[in-house]
């Protein structure tokens, strides 16, 4: 059965029965390497937030090159599309993973022959909302005080984790990978949490909130304990563990125990 052929069965399949009574016919070999890579794609993506695993981008884009002429409309046609949507659906909703519900997949096929050092394959994940002109604004963490394992790092995640090591673990395994790491050990990466410090981009409200992740006693709220805070204007403002946040400012002075980063925008 080619690929052509296999599709149209589990289109079938897919359009004129429930999914979980119809089976699928054998899967081209071909087809097998492109849907494992595009799972390898979206499973890299994804990570824990609150003892959940989480894939925030609606939207995962496939681009194919150096495709036969003979095969485009196969790639380009509705049936792959849909095929790549629900094993990709159904692979996150297998792992118990939390994602939007209006995930799609686009797919890009490019007629030609394979250029030499140039990937034929080429997976990428985002949200449409940034796509179709609403971005939210650039931004980034830049680091003033401590040794982390980047510099600066922008924030286009919609959540950015910030801790003293990359993978933090617990009982069951691994549960947060930081984006911003004070991994080296130095005095004041010493002063960093594992799990420190998040930060979101409000969609309502248009802007960033900085969130404290660190557990310390909250009857006895105060720097040392708290150990996060922000510094605006010569002022100092403690952003202590709740639901709510604190809403950054362009050239805040963020304080992460004795590490500090300061939040730029474009």
């Amino acid at each position: 059965m080619n690929l052509a052929e296999y599709l149209e069965k589990w289109g079938r399949t897919l359009f004129e029965a429930p999914l979980a009574t119809a089976l699928k016919p054998e899967e081209p070999p071909e087809l097998a390497e492109i849907r494992l890579a595009v799972l390898d794609q979206v499973r890299e993506k994804s990570y824990r937030s609150g003892g959940k695993k989480v894939f925030p981008y609606d939207l995962v884009r496939v681009e194919l090159r150096g495709v036969e002429e003979s095969r485009h409309s196969v790639f380009a046609g509705r049936f792959f599309r849909k095929y790549l949507e629900q094993e990709v659906a159904s692979a996150l909703r297998n792992a118990g993973c939390r994602f939007p519900e209006d995930l799609r997949v686009e797919v890009r096929a490019a007629i030609g022959l394979p250029q030499r050092g140039v990937e034929w394959l080429v997976v990428e994940v985002a949200s449409r909302e940034s796509v179709e002109g609403t971005a939210k604004p650039v931004a980034k963490l830049v680091v003033r005080e401590g040794t982390a394992n980047v510099p600066a790092i922008p924030l286009q995640k919609p959540r950015t984790n910030i801790g003293r090591v990359v993978d933090v673990y617990r009982a069951e395994g691994l549960f947060r990978r930081n984006d911003l790491a004070f991994a080296e050990d130095t005095a004041i990466n010493r002063s960093v949490s594992r799990e420190h410090a998040h930060i979101v981009f409000d969609k309502a409200a248009g802007e960033y909130r900085l969130f404290n992740d660190r557990w310390y006693p909250l009857e006895r709220p105060g720097v040392e304990e708290c150990g996060t805070w922000i510094v605006r204007d010569g002022m100092s403002q403690e952003v202590h563990r709740n639901a709510r946040g604190a809403k950054l400012e362009p050239g805040d002075e963020i304080h992460f125990g004795q590490a500090v980063v300061v939040f730029e925008m474009e």
